[in-house]
């Protein structure tokens, strides 16, 4: 269900329409500036449909998901959105050097079907040897695999795909000033009526009710990947849910990059999680511990 608010904004032709609902188990917001609500309304109505049909696709834990056929080998042909998505993260996979990785989803249901840490590191000694891009080529339309145990997540790409795929369908609606915020993920597209730019507001790791810094942005994407956000306990042991098998040694609990896409955003802000070494072409703030 989508809600939506109309601020009138002084002086200007144009309306502010707010629109929030929840996509990928994520609060998100869509706003747009229209002088025309219909037009508004139907945009909005294609946004969340375009989120519910990935989120349907690409959901890891719905066993009846494209995504899930696909890591239960029950269907290995690619239609052409899958294989390019897949061809993009072997593409990361590789400018990262093997640190942005889909097939950490490998040893990611240990954390929840282990209930020791000595359970853990049996499994993970087990199945680490399975994780890595390299273990499933795409030829001509279909997956294949080299191995029963390799798995795919698209959880930290999905996401970042449908604020871009977002921002495509508002681009060609011809409006020209909106902000999409699929939990966290955000693009700005153009600034607002009366030429302020968005404003975008980087959360305190320590005190996360509080803002340690503002960003303006146009035509621009943000995402922040944080150590915070989620994890797993076991035992006394915390594990953050930013998996790796190439896990270093770093003192960063939040990271934020700034880039032309989300998806590209989204995969430099949690590699950097995992090695604050690795080079990065975009704008981004790294806040240690």
């Amino acid at each position: 269900m989508i809600r939506f608010i109309i601020i009138l904004e002084q002086n200007i032709d144009f309306k502010k329409f707010v629109y929030n609902f929840n996509v990928m188990s994520s609060p998100c917001e869509l706003i747009m500036y229209e002088t025309d609500k219909k037009k508004s309304d139907f945009v909005a109505q294609e946004v969340v449909k375009e989120a519910k049909r990935l989120e349907k696709k690409y959901n890891y834990y719905d066993q009846n998901s494209l995504l899930s056929k696909i890591n239960k080998r029950e269907y290995l042909i690619l239609d052409i959105e899958t294989k390019s998505i897949l061809q993009r993260a072997k593409q990361y996979y590789k400018i990262t050097n093997g640190i942005f990785d889909i097939t950490i989803a490998t040893i990611k249901d240990i954390f929840n079907s282990c209930n020791s840490l000595h359970d853990i590191k049996i499994q993970k000694e087990k199945l680490s040897s399975y994780v890595g891009c390299e273990h499933f080529k795409i030829k001509r339309d279909k997956i294949i695999f080299d191995n029963e145990f390799t798995k795919i997540d698209f959880g930290g790409f999905v996401k970042e795909y449908a604020v871009d795929r977002s921002v495509n369908i508002i681009k060609k609606s011809k409006i020209a000033s909106a902000l999409v915020n699929f939990g966290g993920d955000i693009y700005v597209l153009g600034e607002k009526p009366n030429g302020e730019k968005f404003k975008i507001g980087i959360k305190n790791p320590k005190n996360t009710n509080e803002h340690i810094k503002f960003i303006q942005i146009k035509n621009q994407a943000l995402t922040t990947s944080a150590s915070y956000e989620r994890n797993y306990k076991i035992e006394d042991e915390v594990f953050s849910h930013i998996l790796s098998c190439k896990r270093m040694q770093t003192s960063i609990t939040s990271a934020t990059v700034i880039s032309n896409n989300c998806v590209e955003s989204g995969v430099y802000s949690t590699s950097l999680m995992i090695d604050s070494s690795i080079k990065c072409k975009h704008k981004t703030f790294l806040i240690k511990s």
